[in-house]
């Protein structure tokens, strides 16, 4: 089998989330899909095969199927633009139906999915605590204008915004602690935020759950995040940029625009960029 290597939500020829994307006749069974998500090594790895005019679309990590996977559906779009031409391509996930957009440009190609739709809730003061544990941050180290929150955008993301740059700069945690946590409370991963403007905001993602210590770029939780930021009326203005990937030294650029409807879908963009199959 085939796997195109895509690093989507790059920042110009650099940086941006490897993902593996299979394009297949039909599925493998899942151990198999598993596996070879475990030998890829990437955070995600997006199987697809075409069902009429749509493609069914499952996603894995190393170790776990996920419901919704957004770097990959990014890298998912850039590489059926490559095969198909530039368009909009209708997926159907485990939960839901989406659509990707691919569209060429010189040697990159440009890619948007249209998120699930979105919802958050807020999170438990016990919970809170034991997060906050789990990172060695303290409440005072918590921005007060974005409260704590589930936030779900095609799956469940727990939403930790910071007052600090240098806090979400110092992030460490226990990886198998990590694990228990957020597979305890089926979350996929932790976005931890710092809001620069209110339209730009630097953010790290602990995916603890696939087995991976952080991801350089999450579109889900981008989906997520912004849903949840509508849901508060942060004066986000219809659009917000995420900087992601550089306190990995993979840098990395996300853009999402948030439509008004409560609960819509959140469309989330960016560039990718092809590495070795």
């Amino acid at each position: 089998m085939k796997v195109l290597k895509i690093a989507a939500f790059s920042y110009g020829d650099i940086g941006g989330n490897p993902a593996g994307v299979a394009i297949c006749d039909a599925f493998p069974d899942a151990a198999s899909m598993q596996q070879i998500a475990a030998q890829v090594g990437f955070s995600e790895t997006a199987f697809a095969v075409p069902i009429g005019p749509r493609w069914r679309v499952r996603y894995f990590s190393p170790e776990s199927e996920v419901p919704f996977c957004g770097h990959a559906t990014i890298a998912l779009g850039a590489a059926l633009a490559l095969r198909h031409g530039d368009g909009v391509f209708g997926l159907t996930l485990n939960n839901a139906e989406i659509t990707v957009e691919g569209r060429r440009s010189g040697e990159r190609v440009a890619a948007a999915l249209q998120s699930p739709p979105t919802k958050s809730r807020p999170a438990a003061p016990a919970l809170i605590d034991e997060v906050l544990h789990l990172f060695g941050y303290t409440r005072d180290d918590l921005d007060p204008r974005i409260p704590p929150a589930v936030a779900h955008g095609g799956a469940d993301h727990l939403v930790l915004a910071l007052k600090s740059r240098a806090a979400l700069a110092a992030m460490t945690y226990d990886l198998d602690a990590g694990r228990r946590l957020m597979n305890r409370e089926g979350w996929i991963t932790i976005l931890l935020a710092y809001a620069e403007t209110a339209q730009r905001f630097h953010t790290r993602n602990p995916f603890a759950s696939g087995g991976v210590y952080e991801d350089p770029a999450t579109g889900a939780a981008t989906a997520a995040f912004a849903g949840y930021l509508r849901d508060i009326t942060w004066p986000h203005q219809g659009v917000i940029d995420i900087v992601q990937g550089e306190d990995m030294g993979v840098p990395s650029r996300l853009h999402a625009e948030i439509p008004p409807e409560p609960g819509g879908s959140i469309r989330v963009s960016g560039t990718a960029r092809l590495m070795e199959s």
